[in-house]
C-alpha cells in the first residue's frame, strides 16, 4: 500500500512495467488459523487435493525459498535500487520466526548490493514480543487485516471454532506499537461494514493506522455444488449467484464518500487512505499505483508454495497458471506472451460504455476479475461500476481543487483550509438568506 502520493511516476507503455513486476508470495499456501466468512483465497487448497491443511503440509520449502529470493532479486532491474518481497498467505506467521530468519539470510546472500524491503500482510493472532522484536529489527512493513469495532470486525473474522478475533488483533496492534513496527491497516468492506462508514475510519485512527487501505467484498458463487472452487473468475461460464458478503454499487459509494468528506476536510496528509492517494494520482495525470486502476494489469504476480506462479493474486486458479520456478526463470514467466496479454486484455477487454466514461482515466474499468456486472448493452462491465462513477463525480471538486495546488507547487492538503474557507462563506450566505425571508 502507498503510504505517501508519488508524484514521479510516469505511465510507460506495457513491457517498460513488466521489467518492474513484483510478486506476492505465499510462503504457506492457502493455509489460515481462521475462517472469515468472505475470505476467497481459503477454498485454494482444493487445487492441491494431495495435500492436507496443515502448516507442515503446504510450508515453502527451503530449495524452493532460495530459488525464489535469488531469482527474483535477480529479475529486478539494476537501476531499481530496492526490492520488495511481499509475504502473505494464507497466514504467514503460522510458519515462526525462524522462517523468515531464514529468509532475511537468503535475501543477503543474493542482494547483489541493493536494499531489500519487506512487507507482511498477517491477521494479527501470532503477534508476541518474539514477533514484534523480528519485525523491528528488520524493518518490516506490517499490514494487519482488522474490520473495524468489535461487533463490526467479528461478525465475519472468526476463527475455526467461530469465535471472534478482535480481541487478540487489538492485543497485536498494541505490541506493534509499543516495538515501533511500521504498520498500516487493511479492511475488508462487506454489505455488513459499508453500513457504517465513519465508525470505521475513526475507530482506524483511534488505533494510530495512518496508513488505511479500504478493500471491497465483490465475489459471485458458482450454484453447481460439483464445483472444487466456489467463488469463481469473471469468465466461469456456469449459474452464479453473488454472496451475500458482498458490498453491493450504492454502498460502496456510500462508504468512500462518506469517509471521503471527512478525510478532506480534516485528515488530509495525516492520514493516507489508498482510495483517495490512487484518485489523485490519476487525477494529476499519472498511473495509480494500483493494479486495479491502472490502464493495464499482468504486474503483480503471484506464488504458492510449491513454486507454482499465477498470473495474479486473485486468479489462483488451474487455467491461470504460468509454470513452475522449479523449471523456468521468474522473468521468464513474468515475460511469457500469455502474460502479456492478460495485461493487455485488462484494457483491450472494456466495454465501449467503460471507453467513453469521463472518468476512463481515473477507473480503467477496474479489476477484471470483478467485471461480472452487465451494461445496458450486454457487455461486461466492473459489479461495482455505478459505485466508483458516483465517487469519482462526488470528489470531481475536491481532485480538481488538490491538482490546482500541486501545479502550483502547494502542498495538497491546503484543500482543508479553502474548504473550512468556503464552508464558513456558505453559511453566511445561507443565513443571510434566511433573515431577508
Amino acid at each position: 500500500m502507498s503510504h505517501t502520493v508519488n508524484f514521479l511516476t510516469a505511465e510507460g507503455d506495457i513491457k517498460e512495467q513488466r521489467k518492474n513486476f513484483h510478486m506476492m508470495i505465499k510462503p504457506i499456501g492457502p493455509v489460515c488459523n481462521l475462517a472469515c466468512a468472505y475470505c476467497y483465497y481459503l477454498e485454494k487448497e482444493n487445487i492441491y487435493e494431495d495435500k492436507k491443511s496443515t502448516p507442515s503440509r503446504f510450508k515453502m520449502s527451503e530449495d524452493i525459498l532460495e530459488i525464489y529470493v535469488r531469482d527474483y532479486i535477480k529479475s529486478q532491474p539494476k537501476e531499481n535500487p530496492k526490492v520488495v518481497f511481499a509475504w502473505q498467505g494464507g497466514e504467514p506467521t503460522l510458519l515462526g520466526v525462524e522462517y523468515f530468519e531464514k529468509a532475511i539470510e537468503l535475501q543477503q546472500k543474493y542482494t547483489d548490493g541493493r536494499d531489500i524491503e519487506n512487507t507482511l500482510q498477517t491477521n494479527g493472532m501470532f503477534i508476541d514480543e518474539r514477533w514484534a522484536e523480528f519485525l523491528a529489527t528488520h524493518d518490516f512493513l506490517v499490514g494487519i487485516s482488522i474490520d473495524g469495532p468489535k461487533d463490526i470486525h467479528d461478525n465475519y473474522r472468526v476463527n475455526k471454532g467461530g469465535k471472534g478475533t478482535w480481541d487478540r488483533v487489538m492485543k497485536s496492534v498494541q505490541i506493534l506499537r509499543k516495538h515501533n513496527v511500521r504498520f498500516n491497516t487493511l479492511t475488508v468492506v462487506s454489505s455488513l461494514t459499508a453500513k457504517h462508514p465513519l465508525r470505521v475510519y475513526n475507530f482506524l485512527k483511534q488505533i494510530g493506522s495512518q496508513w488505511m487501505q479500504f478493500l471491497p467484498i465483490q465475489e459471485r458463487r458458482a450454484t453447481n455444488p460439483k464445483e472444487k472452487l466456489k467463488l469463481v473468475a469473471h469468465d466461469y461460464k456456469g449459474k452464479t449467484e453473488v454472496t451475500e458478503e458482498t458490498v453491493r454499487p450504492q454502498q460502496w459509494k456510500r462508504f468512500l464518500t462518506t469517509i471521503f468528506d471527512e478525510w478532506v476536510r480534516n485528515d488530509v496528509g495525516r492520514i493516507f487512505v489508498k482510495e483517495f492517494d490512487d484518485t489523485l494520482e490519476s487525477w494529476c495525470g499519472l498511473t495509480a499505483p494500483s493494479c486495479v486502476h491502472s490502464k493495464y494489469c499482468g504486474d503483480g504476480l503471484a506464488i504458492e508454495h510449491n513454486g507454482d506462479v499465477y498470473t495474479c493474486d486473485h486468479y489462483v486458479y488451474p487455467e491461470y497458471k504460468l509454470g513452475n520456478i522449479k523449471d523456468e526463470s521468474l522473468l521468464a514467466i513474468a515475460n511469457s506472451p500469455v502474460q502479456e496479454k492478460f495485461g493487455t486484455d485488462k484494457f483491450d477487454t472494456l466495454s465501449q460504455k467503460c471507453k467513453a466514461c469521463p472518468f476512463l482515466k481515473i477507473c480503467y474499468g477496474e479489476c477484471p476479475k470483478h467485471r461480472f456486472g452487465k451494461t445496458e448493452m450486454g457487455e461486461d462491465q466492473a459489479y461495482l461500476c455505478e459505485g466508483y462513477f458516483g465517487y469519482y463525480k462526488h470528489v470531481t471538486p475536491y481532485m480538481n481543487t488538490m491538482r490546482a495546488l500541486i501545479e502550483m507547487n502547494r502542498a495538497p492538503y491546503e484543500v482543508m483550509e479553502l474548504i473550512r474557507i468556503k464552508d464558513k462563506k456558505d453559511k453566511k450566505a445561507k443565513g443571510s438568506k434566511q433573515s431577508q425571508l
